[in-house]
């Protein structure tokens, strides 16, 4: 809805723009001997439409430096987290290896077994 707010003068404003201006002009392309007659507001819209796009892919291709640095440091992020995961495992296979060796040597003499609830 409120994107509508926003557009719906700027197309009105480009429909009068569009209307206002019917009158013919020859456009020409210089290094070459190509001229046509076109409307003046398509000519103005389609200059406008170009630069434009040419604008956008400047700015895109500007931020390709950036945007491979932050899949870098994603890849590198995601990295230390799996070698977060692997090191938190192992080390609490550690653990419950010196829990059970403990309550082993704790049990050995008493003649009784220990016995681990894992849960």
């Amino acid at each position: 809805m409120w994107r509508w707010l926003l557009i719906a003068p700027l197309l009105l404003l480009l429909v009068l723009f569009a209307v206002s201006n019917m009158q013919p002009v020859a456009v020409g392309l210089w290094p070459f001997d190509l001229t046509w007659q076109t409307p003046l507001a398509l000519a103005v819209l389609l200059i406008a439409a170009l630069a434009f796009l040419l604008g956008a892919f400047i700015a895109w291709a500007a931020g390709g430096p950036s945007r491979r640095r932050a899949r870098a440091r994603i890849r590198a992020g995601e990295a230390a987290q799996a070698e977060l995961s692997e090191l938190r495992a192992r080390e609490a296979k550690r653990v419950e290896a010196e829990t059970l060796a403990r309550d082993q040597a704790m049990y050995a003499g008493t003649g009784s077994r220990a016995v681990r609830v894992v849960g």
